[in-house]
């Protein structure tokens, strides 16, 4: 019994032709160039696409984060504005006399004061500490220098406040110079 595939040849098989016809026509060497140049384009047209996928990922990505920042420090220009205010507050109750702590209008305005700042607490607002830490350009903004500690931060002449890990408003500070403070004692 004859193999099925050998009788499938036969049937497409015409041995009517000449070698001259089954021989493949003198173009396969260009159809081949042609082939490889086409895959190469095509890899080429992929990878492309593949890097403009990324790329529009990658865009996605920021554009969430960056909205996720704006929200989360949207209320950053209102909060400096409303920082003066609470430095006001903080003086004028360091202002009030000792005889005078007592009476209730200054409860009132410590009342007043601890609400502004609990309230801006709960949006994210924080303290930098300045006095008595190593001077740090991120955290801070020299306005001079004084004696003391060299690089220490002396003296706070304006508290400084970060938002969410941000730094809203640096502390302006006096950096100790490296001077001794004590004035020399004079010998009998």
């Amino acid at each position: 019994m004859p193999d099925a595939r050998f009788e499938e040849v036969e049937k497409h098989t015409d041995i009517t032709e000449s070698p001259e016809e089954l021989s493949p026509p003198a173009d396969v060497n260009a159809l081949k160039q042609s082939l490889i140049e086409a895959r190469a384009k095509a890899q080429e047209y992929l990878e492309g696409w593949q890097r403009g996928q990324a790329d529009f990922a990658n865009y996605k990505k920021r554009l969430e984060q960056d909205k996720i920042d704006a929200i989360k420090y949207a209320n950053g220009g209102l909060i400096l504005k409303i920082l003066p205010v609470l430095d006001d507050f903080e003086r004028a109750i360091e202002a009030v006399p000792p005889s005078m702590t007592k009476e209730l209008w200054v409860g009132g305005i410590n009342g007043i004061a601890r609400k502004l700042e609990s309230t801006l607490e709960a949006a994210g607002l924080t303290r930098i500490k300045a006095l008595g830490e190593f001077f740090d350009p991120s955290l801070h903004e020299a306005v001079g220098s004084t004696p003391g500690a060299e690089g220490m931060v002396v003296r706070e002449l304006e508290k400084g406040y970060k938002l969410n890990e941000r730094v809203l408003r640096p502390a302006r500070v006096l950096v100790g110079s490296g001077e001794d403070d004590t004035e020399p004692e004079m010998e009998d």
